[in-house]
């Protein structure tokens, strides 16, 4: 009954009967083992409540973190909700008080002793599913509801997730829009907030930074935002975020000038992904000094004495220079320091508690197929056991007699009718498995029996219903180590079998083949009459093998031999004190454990009678057992507490009940501590009809040692049963401390009785080696007895840890000569020889030193709202490895109505709960749909399977909520920086602290012979003008379509006309003076390459730019307009097509078109020669400039001198060995950086012919450049990452065709990727192994390295050593330090060489801080010194700081005349044992990555690259990640290749991953769709972009997580 309201006992008798009708229908058709609940709807809105039909104490709610009370929801079982709720209206309407007065009278209601009178509270327990009747404890109700009360002092802000709509299948969700989903953004440009401050009003634009810095910084702001403080559009985020940034000390990092903001009347976009729109105020690279993840200020010390310590063991031989070289401390795990107020066991060492004798009667049979025999021919007619069928009917007895003779012919029939004649297909000795159903002891009991006759060892089993059954893979293994050829199973059993079409049985996944056998009489043949079977005293053959599953899900048999077997039953009579004759009530299955146990073994010693009482009719009359026990008598009844709690629930005041026959109600799983709920209250109820207290017996027992313990039925009503009320701080620690019940955490035991006859018990430490515990202490029981089990079958190593265990005193020496058994479970003995139990081995978890029992946590979680949420109670927890400790993660299934924002609510109650009554923190709450989680065979939850669901990602929850914040508390301490060294060290020739300085540089051009004409020339127009003098016919450039036929081709004399008649275009159209600047706004081809040299005919300085896309102006057109205004071009040249993109309607509303300066179409040309070629008069001019837009979402502008042009081709065509005969393959965007210089400059200085191939093209054929590089028989070619990747992943299934099309690629020397980050070592060597076959060298493949400031630092070329690559210890950079490790070892990580140091390229590594020099193998920031670097930024207001600082630095001390570019990379020069092209030893440069991407977190420097490779190796669907930091928290999105289901899968293996490798935790998990990450032409990830659409709520996430 729901309604606390009413007491059931004030209403009229037939009412409750049929109320109770009414709970049974609602009830009925529920699947195994759960019942479902009623009680009363509550609907919730703008912090009120509303009541339904009847109600029920609540208060109202104020603030989100309310304190609901026990209410409880409805559930829909075959009788319709609504039909429920009509009839019982009806039926209650008399008797309802009226809703005004309803007082909040539950306190007090709750502390009244449970008397029958108050027996009520029982009633409205419709039963709650496989777990939580188990788990019910008024006691504990109320303590986690004060629990919550004090939290909800103190409110926690918690970010509720935001998931995409598609995600949320409930329909109340639509009403409810939580502050950070994307759809709040259309609040937001009304103007009008909530102004209620309901947790349901849109949080307007602050919404994200508001709530993730309440999450962090815990402020107790409340949740309101009036309407006006919400402003339109994005601006409040970017106020929000300049607002953090300018608490947050700002350090410029090598950075190049922001040139975006240069003005305020145009608005200036970078280039960017579609869907975000510019930022207001961009900061950019390390703009924040981050903080340590968990506040700590940078500077905290590590302890004085340990930095002693660590100093004096890395102290060389010869002392160093103090002020110079301090080295870090190692990156170590915090290691939790035990509490010094922790309790400690205090009491004495405890002795080994011996059971009263095993007193053998005269006439116990010496085996049992002795007594089955005895009994058979005795007193063939004794009943044995009665079936039941789902009605309650009888359906079969089986008698003594026809047990006798049917297992007879069974045992005949296995042992002489399964083969052939000559070869028995079963021997005595063998294992065969029996498959019977739970509604079928008779032949169950009959093939059971029937083994025993012949000898032959049983393995009952569960019967396999699907192929995919939940740990139906494991049984199989079971089964196939056992050797198991034959299954006996039922005629019904058979038949219900899933099978093939052809009707053969299916093979289950991982069994072995099965002969099934039909164990019914009527299918087997009468053995001779001279056939008997051979009765022999028990001995120590095996008797039967029990299954028993682990905690990791494998199942092990353990075995049970003859005399084991006789001795338990024996030692159960004694102890139950069973006679002849006697009936038993067995509700239990009767295959495993006590059911077997007592109703199959011991039964038949003493010929007893059994009801078997179904599962499936328990399901239909949970009150079945009570009316058999009274039908028949019967002194004896096995059940499990759920049975009891059942019989309360459907309990309507029979007249037909009546217990005064039974003298022992045994309580299987006595053993678990919250089953002492279910026994005072069935206590409780059924004493008025006739149940003795003294009745209930609680046993314990474990599949390897049998009974452990159980209570003996006494006549002495003056001895009360034994209970504890314990600490479960103390027992946290091991450590018993009794308690009074008034405090919150407590847990109440009752005793399990005594050790059984002949039997000694000992208590030992759970770890470690097995010493005696003290008597204040909880540890593992261990028994030594016959009646126990003796192996697991086939696995000596684990056998001898659990079945052959030699306590130890505390002075080293074993109790006893003989083994112990581990039972499993923990407990201690208590006053008398009582022994308690508090938990089961397989549920401990050990957090941070500290043990939690399963079972404790799921009772806390139920009780928090134990009816409202969790489906059927079905609650799974379980610990997951994660950084070297055990983290908690609870499953819960939720109900199928309940709402987004109610499954977010009960998830913040239920961590606060535990973290109140446990003192832990939880580490994963996940919510799943109803019924989704793995089942047992009797429908409880298949643990381990969910634990292995969760860990690969196949759980699919509908809600999550990570916590890593307040539980993962070993984190290694926050890096200190140590004090830098000054000047004032000395420097010793070319050492720095005993290190060689790390300087390398690539050839000297001055020394090089070579015949280069180009030399004689300073500039490339006048090379271009020699060459269409010279060989005026000769190829220089070919542009290929996606058909991979010639397209375009320019001979030297060809491209000089050109570029002439341009130069008179520009010169008479566009009236430019040189020295102006033209954008070349052209798609990649040979127009481009004409227009750039005819620039430089008219004396104008080019700039390439990117045109606009077709498909996406909208976004692509404002970069294009930002570099035309930001590069002050005079004119725009272009192409027809383009000039029509740029008129477009499109074009039109993305910029404001009349702000174009005038635009050149250089379709339509002048047909006259410039009268004369224009010649600078001096090679420091500028020759073009270089924008592009670098991965921080910088657009940088670089300007290129004539002299600089022409040193970098003469240094690229050095290294390559470029020459006129040579053709050289280039797949590259020509806008930028190396790509333009390969694309336009090259070839007209070193005469080779290109071939060119617009990476655009490959999307349509992505096998066009590899069939143009095979084709032409190139030598040398060129490309980027993203091409690489293309190839890779389009062409990976195509390698056979393309043989066959004569793809070859053996004449390829080298095969160069152009990137400026660190070489992509698994996308190189997974090209190089996919194209091995088609004959390419995987030496070949290389990559090169350039920056802003230095276009082309490294480059492979063709003499040289192959590119080395090392594995350096990813902690150690983290610190700024390069160790290198071994392959494999962990924590390694593998990089390349970036190719060779260019000829007259010089390069030392040096201090970013401090600008000092570094050593060999030191990681610093790569500078550069050459005649090509360029030769400063292109800026409007010319930001002089920037520029010297990254264009004229200089170091500070050693060589301080030198001036060096910075490039913004970390890197390190490591000298190798290879020799260079020049005889000298070969100084590799190796590229760590930009410092302006690295992440500062916790002290320590991250890669964004390094974190995202181990995401997207953390589940399959992952296709791409990308990282950022935002306010000190780490952001990671990943795209998701799968349903959205799997969404949710991700957070917590995101999170596991970060925190296991990186020692990281996760702020926010972003999942998203495929192709979100912006990356820009080179296949490099714009972080910031993604940063910005982000926060501006721009992505359209599939759902968003807040780490906790």
């Amino acid at each position: 009954m729901a309604d606390r309201s009413i007491d059931s006992l004030a209403l009229p008798l037939e009412v409750r009967a049929k109320l109770a009708e009414l709970d049974l229908e609602l009830s009925e058709g529920s699947e195994a083992k759960e019942f479902p609940r009623h009680g009363c709807e509550e609907a919730r809105h703008n912090g009120t409540v509303l009541l339904s039909k009847h109600p029920t104490e609540l208060h109202p709610i104020t603030d989100n973190t309310f304190v609901q009370l026990d209410t409880k929801s409805n559930y829909n079982g075959d009788i319709t909700q609504k039909g429920y709720e009509k009839k019982k209206s009806k039926l209650l309407g008399a008797y309802l008080p009226q809703p005004p007065g309803v007082e909040s009278s539950l306190p007090q209601e709750r502390r009244t002793p449970v008397t029958p009178s108050s027996s009520s509270r029982y009633h409205r327990r419709r039963s709650s599913g496989s777990r939580d009747e188990r788990y019910r404890s008024d006691v504990h109700t109320e303590a986690v509801q004060a629990a919550l009360a004090k939290h909800k002092e103190r409110k926690m802000a918690v970010p509720m997730p935001s998931k995409r709509r598609s995600l949320v299948v409930q329909t109340s969700m639509d009403a409810y829009t939580p502050p950070d989903t994307s759809s709040g953004s259309e609040d937001e440009g009304s103007g009008q907030g909530d102004s209620q401050g309901t947790p349901s009003s849109s949080q307007g634009s602050l919404n994200m930074e508001h709530w993730i810095s309440r999450a962090i910084h815990g402020s107790t702001t409340s949740s309101t935002n009036s309407s006006s403080s919400t402003q339109s559009g994005g601006s409040g985020a970017a106020n929000a975020l300049a607002d953090v940034m300018t608490q947050t000390h700002i350090e410029n990092h090598s950075a190049p000038p922001d040139i975006t903001t240069y003005t305020t009347e145009h608005s200036i976009q970078v280039e960017r992904p579609q869907g975000t729109t510019p930022r207001a105020v961009p900061k950019y690279g390390n703009a924040e000094l981050m903080e340590t993840g968990d506040g700590v200020p940078v500077s905290s010390r590590v302890s004085a004495k340990i930095q002693q310590l660590v100093n004096t063991l890395k102290r060389p031989k010869r002392p160093p220079l103090r002020e110079f070289f301090v080295d870090d401390f190692e990156e170590l795990l915090e290691v939790q320091q035990p509490d010094p107020n922790q309790p400690r066991p205090e009491g004495a060492p405890m002795l080994a508690i011996r059971g009263e004798q095993l007193g053998v009667v005269t006439n116990w049979p010496p085996s049992l197929e002795a007594a089955l025999q005895r009994w058979g021919t005795i007193s063939p007619k004794a009943p044995c056991l009665t079936t039941m069928d789902t009605n309650g009917k009888p359906l079969y007895i089986l008698t003594y007699g026809k047990l006798w003779t049917r297992s007879m012919k069974v045992a005949y029939n296995i042992l002489h009718k399964l083969g052939t004649k000559q070869e028995s297909m079963v021997r005595p000795g063998d294992r065969v498995a029996l498959v019977f159903p739970n509604n079928d002891p008779a032949a169950f009991m009959v093939a059971f029996y029937g083994c025993l006759l012949a000898e032959v060892v049983p393995v009952p089993i569960e019967v396999p219903l699907t192929r995919k059954d939940a740990g139906s893979q494991q049984i199989g293994f079971l089964l196939g180590s056992c050797g198991v050829t034959v299954a006996l199973t039922s005629d019904a059993c058979h038949k219900g079998l899933p099978k093939s079409p052809t009707g053969e049985i299916l093979q289950f996944k991982g069994w072995p083949r099965l002969l099934w056998f039909v164990t019914e009489s009527k299918h087997l043949s009468k053995p001779p009459r001279d056939w008997f079977p051979h009765i022999k005293d028990a001995n120590n053959d095996t008797a039967y093998i029990e299954y028993k599953t682990c905690k990791d899900g494998s199942v092990l048999g353990v075995t049970v031999t003859r005399i084991a077997l006789l001795t338990h039953s024996q030692a159960l009579t004694q102890a139950c004190a069973y006679t002849e004759a006697e009936t038993i009530v067995n509700v239990l299955d009767f295959k495993k454990d006590v059911g077997l146990w007592h109703g199959i073994l011991t039964s038949v010693m003493n010929m007893m009678h059994v009801i078997s009482i179904p599962y499936s009719l328990m399901k239909v009359n949970p009150l079945s057992w009570i009316q058999k026990v009274y039908a028949y008598k019967a002194k004896v009844a096995c059940v499990k507490s759920r049975d009891m709690h059942w019989a309360l629930v459907a309990h309507r005041d029979q007249r037909d009940i009546n217990l005064t026959s039974l003298r022992m109600l045994i309580v299987a799983d006595g053993a678990n501590p919250w089953s002492i709920s279910s026994c005072d209250a069935f206590l409780n109820v059924f004493q008025s009809k006739g149940l003795r207290p003294e009745v209930i017996c609680p046993c314990a027992s474990s599949p390897e040692a049998l009974t452990v313990a159980i209570r003996r039925p006494t006549d002495d009503t003056n001895q009360p049963p034994g209970r504890g009320v314990l600490s479960m701080h103390g027992l946290s620690y091991g450590v018993i401390r009794v308690d009074s019940e008034e405090k919150l955490s407590v847990l109440t035991v009752q005793d399990v009785g005594l050790v059984m006859p002949g039997g000694v018990m000992c208590v030992v430490r759970p770890e470690g080696i097995p010493l005696l515990c003290r008597t204040d202490e909880i540890g593992e029981l261990c028994v030594c007895s016959i009646a126990a089990g003796t192996s697991y079958y086939g696995l000596s190593g684990m056998t001898k840890n659990t079945f052959e265990m030699f306590p130890m005193m505390s002075s080293g020496a074993p109790i006893s000569e003989y083994p112990f058994v581990r039972t499993g479970l923990l407990g201690f003995v208590g006053p008398g020889g009582m022994v308690f139990v508090v938990g089961k081995m397989d549920g401990l978890m050990v957090v941070s030193g500290r043990r939690h029992n399963a079972d404790d946590i799921v009772a806390t979680a139920l009780a928090v709202e134990p009816m409202k949420f969790v489906y059927r109670g079905r609650i799974a927890v379980f610990s997951i490895n994660v950084l070297h400790d055990e983290r908690i993660v609870i499953i819960a299934e939720q109900r199928p109505d309940s709402t987004e924002e109610d499954s977010f609510q009960w998830m913040s109650r239920v961590l606060q709960a535990i973290d109140g009554i446990h003192q832990v923190g939880v580490y994963c709450l996940a919510l799943v749909p109803a019924n989704t989680l793995p089942k047992t065979p009797l429908g409880g939850i298949h643990l381990s399977e969910t634990k292995q669901c969760f860990l690969e990602g196949s759980l699919h929850p509908c809600n999550v909520l990570m916590c890593p914040h307040t539980c993962v508390i070993n984190l290694p301490k926050p890096r200190q920086k140590q004090p830098e060294i000054g000047p004032a060290s000395v420097m010793v020739g070319n050492l720095v602290s005993g290190k060689r300085i790390a300087q390398a540089s690539g050839r000297d051009l001055g020394q090089i012979e070579d015949n280069d004409q180009g030399r004689k020339f300073m500039f490339l127009a006048e090379v271009l003008q020699w060459r269409a003098q010279t060989t005026p016919d000769h190829l220089l450039f070919t542009l290929l379509n996606s058909r991979g036929t010639i397209a375009n081709s320019l001979t030297c004399l060809q491209l000089h006309k050109r570029a002439e008649k341009i130069a008179v275009m520009l010169m008479e159209r566009g009236h430019l003076q040189d020295g102006d600047h033209v954008a070349l706004v052209y798609p990649p081809g040979i127009d481009l390459i004409a227009a750039f040299y005819g620039c430089l005919y008219a004396g104008c300085v080019p700039i390439t730019v990117r045109p606009p896309h077709p498909q996406n102006i909208a976004t692509t057109l404002p970069t294009v307009k930002m570099i035309v205004e930001v590069s002050r071009s005079a004119c725009i040249m272009t192409s027809q097509l383009v000039v029509k993109l740029l008129r477009s309607r499109e074009a039109g509303a993305a910029v404001d078109v009349r702000t174009w300066p005038p635009v050149l179409d250089t379709d339509d040309l002048p047909k006259r020669r410039p009268a004369q070629i224009y010649k600078p008069s001096n090679p420091d001019t500028l020759a073009y400039l270089d924008f592009s837009v670098s991965t921080t979402g910088m657009l940088a502008g670089v300007k290129m001198s004539h002299a600089a042009t022409s040193a970098l081709c003469r240094s690229i065509k050095l290294q390559c060995e470029l020459y006129p005969s040579r053709e050289v393959a280039i797949c590259l965007d020509p806008y930028c950086g190396l790509g333009f210089v390969l694309w336009c400059l090259c070839s007209v200085y070193s005469g080779h012919q290109s071939i060119l191939i617009p990476p655009s093209e490959l999307e349509i054929n992505p096998s066009l450049w590899l069939l143009a590089v095979s084709q032409y028989k190139v030598r040398d070619t060129f490309c980027s990452y993203s091409v690489m990747e293309l190839c890779t992943k389009g062409l990976g299934s195509q390698t056979e065709s393309l043989k066959t099309r004569g793809l070859d690629l053996s004449r390829v020397r080298t095969c160069v990727v152009v990137a400026e980050e660190r070489p992509r070592i698994a996308l190189t060597q997974s090209f190089s192994k996919l194209f091995k076959d088609l004959n390419l060298n995987p030496r070949a493949v290389s990559t090169s390295f350039g920056c802003r400031v230095n276009l082309a630092i490294c480059l492979q070329g063709t003499s040289g050593p192959d590119p080395t690559t090392v594995y350096v210890d990813m902690r150690a950079l983290r610190h700024d330090r390069v160790r290198l490790v071994e392959r494999g070892s962990p924590h390694s990580l593998p990089l390349m060489e970036s190719g060779k140091i260019l000829p007259g390229v010089r390069i030392i590594i040096a201090n970013p801080e401090t600008k000092g020099p570094l050593g060999d193998s030191h990681l610093g920031e790569i500078w550069v010194h050459s005649a090509h670097n360029a030769s400063g930024y292109f800026t409007i207001y010319g930001d002089e700081s920037l520029q010297s600082d990254h264009f004229n630095s200089r170091l500070s001390f050693g060589d301080t005349q030198t001036v060096w570019a910075r490039t913004g990379y970390l890197g390190f020069l490591r000298r190798t044992d290879l020799t260079d092209a020049n005889g000298e030893r070969h100084d590799a440069l190796y590229v760590v990555g930009a410092l302006d991407e690295a992440m500062e977190l916790r002290g320590m420097r991250y890669h964004p690259i390094d974190i995202e490779t181990s995401v997207i190796r953390a589940h399959k669907s992952i296709t791409e990640c990308a990282v950022f930091t935002w306010t000190n928290l780490l952001v990671v999105v990943v795209e998701l290749d799968g349903s959205e289901q799997e969404a949710l899968d991700l957070v917590p293996l995101v999170t596991n991953v970060v925190l296991e490798e990186h020692y990281l935790i996760v702020g926010v998990v972003v999942v998203v769709d495929v192709g979100v990450i912006p990356i820009n032409s080179r296949g490099e990830k714009q972080r910031m972009h993604l940063r910005d659409g982000f926060l501006a709520d721009q992505l359209d996430p599939i759902y968003v997580a807040y780490n906790m």
